[in-house]
């Protein structure tokens, strides 16, 4: 089977910055979606502020959060759309997005 070269990219920002709230959430999402999740990464920032990568089979899906504004910044690359959109799904019932 030959798979066409397709990537799908959804970013946003949310209002939301707690890094332990943001790892558990989001590694949930990923699971209801179907992603494979082949790694993870993070970091915490001094004095404040977290990153966070998945590596998926699909893809990565990324987290930068900015404390002092409350606010996240959310991107996920998918070659498969109907994960992505199941994962958007997710993200919306959890999350304002600003």
């Amino acid at each position: 089977m030959i798979m066409k070269a397709e990537l799908f990219n959804f970013k946003c920002w949310i209002n939301a910055s707690d890094s332990e709230e943001l790892r558990e959430k989001l590694a949930s999402f990923l699971t209801q979606s179907e992603f494979e999740i082949l790694g993870f990464i993070d970091h915490q920032f001094s004095p404040q502020g977290y990153t966070c990568l998945w590596l998926l089979a699909e893809s990565h899906l990324a987290v930068h959060t900015y404390p002092e504004h409350n606010k996240s910044y959310i991107e996920l690359t998918s070659c498969v759309e109907g994960k992505l959109e199941a994962f958007k799904t997710c993200l919306e019932s959890s999350f304002t997005i600003v």
